[in-house]
């Protein structure tokens, strides 16, 4: 499954296109901010580098010599990335190329530290995305706390977890256990690079290293459980096989357990019929009635409304008189 090509859902483009626009917050995810000037009037661009305001343009090049990088700023205008300008680590760590050569091809946002002219009279910038990434973390990032719901912009995926730019380009992890409570074998099931997305932060280490979580935004279980009734048939996703039965996903925060059924593949569609919704025992009993093609991404739903509700000290996954108790914790440096 990891590295297969998947279609997104049209309820999911739905949703995600129902989420607040990035380009309105002070700092928002490398891809989103927008370019903010008229890089075609000199006038602009002097006024936006003396203001010190956050740029963004396309990463056309790196001169693998210099580690330099070239940014297409529009109207013809391109600026130079000097590579000690290239990124900022918030523990003071040594970059490495890498992490300057992989920003070819994608979106990077910037402060224009000086304008110049070259023998053809065209107007050439040198650039700093270090500094637009230093006042980021300095009057953003450093300020989070456990708890805080913020946008994020999926980057890339790792068998362990979504790496998300929270801003500017500052990197944090989505480890793979918190993405949903229904388990995924791979990030790629629910996410696709270049997405934009809710999460809850849950830990900011001294070391300027930011986790997130996911699932506290999906719903509860009698959330999830409300939208279905016994005597349907309904889609849902087979996420796991084991000796006793057959997980299959309904949401992303809700799975029911079918008898062991021939054919059930992990990653695979199918229709299942529902027997029964036992709250007390958080389960829902389902019968699998036929297995399609591998699903695509399943749609995620946001139960929280991020710009309603900022920040979570504490979420009950559990429905009123289960037996046992899911939940999450945010406090100190890290959520339970």
């Amino acid at each position: 499954m990891q590295g297969a090509a998947r279609p997104i859902c049209p309820t999911r483009a739905v949703m995600t296109a129902c989420l607040p626009n990035p380009s309105e917050r002070r700092f928002a995810p490398e891809g989103s901010l927008g370019r903010r000037v008229d890089f075609r009037d000199r006038r602009a661009l002097e006024e936006a580098m003396f203001s010190g305001v956050i740029l963004e343009g396309s990463c056309l090049m790196c001169d693998c010599t210099t580690m330099r990088l070239t940014v297409g700023m529009g109207g013809g205008l391109r600026g130079v990335i000097p590579r000690e300008e290239a990124c900022f680590a918030p523990d003071g760590g040594e970059i490495k190329d890498i992490a300057v050569i992989t920003r070819v091809g994608k979106p990077v946002q910037f402060k224009i530290l000086s304008l110049g002219e070259n023998e053809r009279g065209e107007i050439t910038a040198v650039c700093s995305r270090r500094a637009a990434q230093e006042e980021c973390w300095r009057e953003y990032v450093s300020k989070l706390a456990p708890g805080d719901i913020i946008p994020a912009r999926v980057t890339h995926l790792e068998p362990f977890g979504a790496f998300c730019d929270v801003g500017a380009g500052l990197m944090s992890l989505l480890t793979v256990d918190r993405v949903s409570v229904s388990r995924v074998s791979h990030p790629s099931d629910r996410f696709v690079p270049g997405e934009q997305i809710r999460a809850v932060v849950s830990a900011v280490t001294d070391g300027g290293r930011i986790y997130l979580s996911h699932r506290e935004l999906l719903g509860t279980w009698a959330e999830n459980a409300a939208l279905f009734s016994p005597g349907q048939t309904v889609a849902g996703i087979v996420r796991s096989t084991e000796d006793y039965g057959v997980f299959v996903e309904l949401m992303p925060n809700l799975a029911g357990l079918a008898e062991v059924t021939e054919g059930a593949l992990p990653g695979h569609s199918c229709s299942v019929y529902i027997k029964s919704i036992l709250p007390e025992r958080m389960k829902v009993k389902l019968v699998i009635v036929d297995m399609g093609p591998p699903a695509g991404i399943a749609p995620c739903r946001y139960f929280i409304d991020g710009e309603a509700t900022r920040h979570l000290d504490r979420w009950l996954y559990s429905p009123p008189g289960a037996k046992k108790t899911v939940e999450t914790v945010f406090c100190g440096d890290a959520a339970d």
